[in-house]
């Protein structure tokens, strides 16, 4: 069988979780067979329609990193499908369906429908309906094909609904559910094909153009599980063969419920703002509901193509856990060079005005401190915005603060003075040793020498040098700025502890 698959999104919000995990695993699942994943945009809700909800799909895909096959004029670059670009088709196919008695044409106004469906969910709230007979009423399958044809002919305002064989049951397989039976008296009563405005409904346009398409694997979540029975029939109606479903496992919160904004971050744009790398994210979505090889955890975008297969999918829902997300990013932020890191991380700093102002771009000079900086966070960095604030201090002044913070456990401000004093004679040799081995080296031998603990020694330094207590290496810090900053800085300290004594 020739694999094609479809990503079929509708453009009326922003690219979530459970939309990526779905074009994902349509995706590996065409690459891992030598298939074809199409793209195509389900656009005929016009009410909710945006054509910036289109732009944020483009960017989604390209920020990713995957594309397409194919679309109209064929070839990865090409456009994806529209739907509301063929209108004309879908009304051909929905008028053979009227030809062939599968469905008829229904003249219910706006409002006798709404009355319609008040009174029977009120007959159903209080016992007196079944539950099959919520939803629309069936009133105008019965009018004579030949009088309905006369009036849509006329101009009179129109729908064409389906006939939904009543008193039976659908049959159908799901490649990870096994088999499934679905009575139709539960399936949308007659549902609307084509609306009166001559867009079709989602349903046939789906159905539509997933024959004409040729696929021959529909992935998607469970949520849709309930429209698929009704699909099935209208496969039946036209007389064509069904493709394989598999609706894939639920993405869920911690809580077990349905992943939502409550839970954090869902829409793509968030994790984007938010500092993670799409190969994390890509990487992290993979496993929901996926497994791939017995205690491994790093793919790459190609091994995942490689190894995804059906059989591996769970049926159980899969949990979002955010923490194990930002520990994936943390490790492809600690797998990237010093230039990758720098390049992913300098448009927060550019945000940040961490070279002169908000939006600021760096001088030669600075991209080269901003680059050679990265081995100093690269172990400490969760997400990329951390980056400006870390290194804040190796490209402006960093505030003093208080004087306390000076002070190693168990000092007062004598001993404190006098640690920073010594620490000012080794900040040169610090500043020029080498690497990190030599400096360690050299300030080890200083503590011995004097008696002094080697935190002692340093707690002041790092604060006068970085102007925090907890901060990047310190050695590493010192050989970016170099001696004649490292001793201003050390002098700014002493002149602020000297002042105090004073006041004091």
């Amino acid at each position: 069988m020739k694999i094609r698959d479809r990503y079929a999104p509708s453009p009326t919000g922003l690219q979530h979780v459970g939309g990526l995990r779905t074009a994902l695993f349509n995706y590996l699942f065409a690459r891992s067979r030598g298939g074809v994943f199409i793209l195509r945009l389900e656009d005929t809700d016009r009410s909710r329609f945006d054509e910036s909800y289109v732009q944020n799909l483009y960017d989604t895909f390209d920020w990713l990193g995957f594309r397409w096959d194919e679309g109209p004029d064929s070839g990865g670059e090409a456009a994806p499908y529209v739907q509301s670009e063929r209108t004309a088709l879908y009304r051909k196919y929905a008028d053979e369906l009227v030809k062939s008695g599968r469905a008829y044409y229904c003249f219910c106004s706006a409002e006798r429908l709404e009355k319609v469906r008040l009174e029977r969910e009120a007959a159903h709230s209080s016992g007196t309906g079944a539950s099959r007979e919520a939803g629309y009423d069936r009133r105008c399958r019965e009018i004579p094909a030949d009088e309905a044809a006369r009036r849509a002919a006329a101009g009179e305002a129109h729908t064409i609904r389906l006939k939904i064989p009543l008193d039976e049951t659908t049959c159908f397989h799901d490649y990870l559910l096994g088999d499934i039976e679905w009575k139709n008296g539960d399936v949308n009563p007659d549902p609307v094909l084509l609306k009166s405005d001559g867009f079709p409904t989602y349903h046939l346009a789906n159905v539509v153009d997933d024959h004409l398409m040729e696929i021959s694997h529909v992935l998607r979540a469970q949520e849709w599980l309930a429209s698929t029975p009704l699909h099935v029939i209208m496969y039946q109606s036209f007389g064509w063969a069904p493709p394989v479903f598999c609706h894939l496992p639920m993405v869920m919160g911690q809580d077990g419920k349905k992943l939502s904004k409550r839970h954090g971050a869902t829409s793509i744009d968030e994790f984007r703002r938010q500092g993670y790398l799409p190969e994390a994210l890509l990487n992290y979505v993979a496993l929901l509901g996926a497994s791939y090889e017995e205690g491994r955890e790093i793919y790459t975008l190609r091994e995942l193509e490689e190894r995804f297969s059906l059989d591996k999918l769970n049926k159980a829902p899969a949990i979002f856990d955010y923490k194990k997300l930002e520990w994936y990013n943390g490790q492809y932020i600690r797998m990237k060079s010093d230039e990758e890191l720098a390049a992913r991380c300098l448009p927060w700093a550019v945000s940040a005005g961490l070279f002169g102002g908000i939006g600021a771009e760096p001088g030669a000079a600075q991209r080269c401190l901003f680059t050679a900086a990265m081995p100093l966070i690269r172990e400490r960095l969760t997400f990329l915005h951390e980056a400006p604030e870390k290194i804040s201090y190796l490209f402006r002044e960093p505030e003093l603060p208080a004087p306390e913070e000076f002070f190693p456990k168990k000092a007062d401000q004598v001993r404190t003075v006098e640690l920073l004093r010594l620490g000012r004679e080794l900040t040169r040799p610090l500043s020029e040793a080498a690497d990190d081995e030599t400096a360690e080296a050299f300030i080890k031998a200083a503590a011995e020498q004097h008696a002094v603990k080697l935190g002692d020694l340093m707690m002041p330094l790092r604060v006068a040098i970085t102007g925090s207590r907890v901060s990047p290496p310190l050695f590493g810090s010192l050989r970016l700025l170099g001696a004649e900053r490292g001793l201003a800085r050390v002098d700014r300290a002493l002149e602020l502890l000297a002042r105090q004594e004073n006041a004091g």
